[in-house]
């Protein structure tokens, strides 16, 4: 440890910089917390990406940033960030997912969610095996671990036998800048770069098989049938095709949708709020999430929401959204026609987020993982 009891904390920032959703916007915004809060602990960020470098390099006095190469984790890993950690000792090491082996400190590890251990048909069968052998060695070998939601650590007990000491809810908030605009210019301009006209019906996430697209296309080609006159607006996916996407992209042809679903692909963060703002609704069918953050940006927006009613999210979301089976077609189709109807309902959905997302933040987030940290090296 440094003078009088300041630690020494490294952070894995690899995912900083590669457009990678969920564990780069974790990053990013728990390292940006830490220094917003903490002026005395000595942090060096070992980072892969030279937007990640660019990023955080010279911000803040008490944070150093160390280029870790390559950015393959079969590599980096166990040699490169181990040679690193012995060449420069730290007090706590905190990484997503997986630790370097025989790691020389004490190590916080935080598990976003295990759908790799239960969902295995939705991941390629190489990723699969390596997290299932990284990741549950991780988390054994960790001294503390942090999960997002309840259920997570429920989850993480129960599947690795872990004991529920270590392992911390620590939940996620959306970055400051997600905010519900009116500013029409604004929500004009996002509508012109993503080709969307008139009101839209809004979606994000990484395109990947539990996010479960294929049944919400299913439910909103049903309500096209239903509604032949074309008074339903249009459905806006956002986020890049990730993996296994075939199925989410045929399902949209064979529906004969085409003409009616927009695909953004990957989206800068800056245009995320006004295309929230302006959604008549948001819709987030996924029926696996260690914590879900989209429909906790959405609420910060103002959008009214409708989420699947399975694992983390009924946490997130409370009684600020519509919960709706996500296995069932139907149900998804009823719950968007209610809100796309009832302008009263919107309203209420609105006001409900909006008060709901104001219990996460992220500097509240950054000061329970202060405190894990204290607990790990200590």
């Amino acid at each position: 440890m440094g003078a009088a009891g300041d630690l020494r904390i490294a952070i894995d920032a690899h995912s900083v910089g590669t457009g990678l959703g969920g564990n780069e916007s974790y990053a990013t915004n728990l390292i940006e917390a830490l220094a917003g809060i903490d002026f005395v602990n000595q942090y060096t960020l070992y980072v892969t990406r030279k937007a990640a470098l660019e990023r955080f390099a010279n911000r803040w006095p008490n944070f150093s940033v160390r280029t870790t190469l390559p950015h393959t984790p079969l590599i980096r890993i166990p040699l490169t960030l181990s040679a690193e950690l012995r060449k420069h000792p730290v007090d706590v090491l905190h990484v997503q997912f997986t630790s370097p082996p025989f790691s020389p400190c004490p190590v916080v590890v935080s598990i976003h969610d295990l759908s790799f251990e239960h969902l295995p048909q939705t991941f390629k069968w190489r990723s699969r095996k390596q997290l299932r052998i990284t990741v549950r060695r991780s988390a054994r070998e960790a001294a503390q671990v942090v999960a997002l939601s309840e259920y997570g650590r429920n989850d993480l007990i129960a599947t690795y036998h872990l004991n529920p000491e270590k392992v911390n809810v620590i939940p996620l908030a959306a970055p400051a800048h997600f905010a519900w605009t009116s500013n029409e210019q604004e929500l004009q301009r996002v509508r012109q770069t993503y080709g969307i006209e008139g009101e839209y019906i809004l979606s994000v996430g990484a395109i990947q098989p539990r996010k479960n697209l294929s049944r919400l296309i299913a439910a909103y080609s049903r309500l096209r049938r239903a509604n032949p006159e074309g008074k339903l607006p249009k459905l806006v996916l956002v986020g890049k095709c990730a993996w296994l996407f075939d199925e989410t992209l045929q399902t949209i042809s064979e529906l004969g949708v085409t003409d009616f679903v927009v695909l953004t692909g990957y989206v800068p963060q800056a245009d995320l709020p006004p295309l929230y703002s302006g959604a008549l609704c948001f819709v987030y069918p996924s029926y696996f999430e260690g914590f879900g953050l989209p429909p906790l940006e959405a609420m910060k927006c103002g959008a009214p929401v409708i989420v699947g009613n399975r694992t983390s999210l009924p946490e997130v979301v409370g009684d600020a959204g519509v919960l709706v089976d996500p296995f069932d077609v139907d149900d998804i189709a009823s719950a968007i026609k209610r809100v796309i109807a009832d302008p009263g309902l919107r309203s209420s959905l609105r006001t409900q987020g909006l008060e709901r997302a104001k219990l996460f933040d992220w500097q509240e987030t950054a000061r329970q993982t202060l405190a894990v940290y204290h607990k790990a090296a200590g």
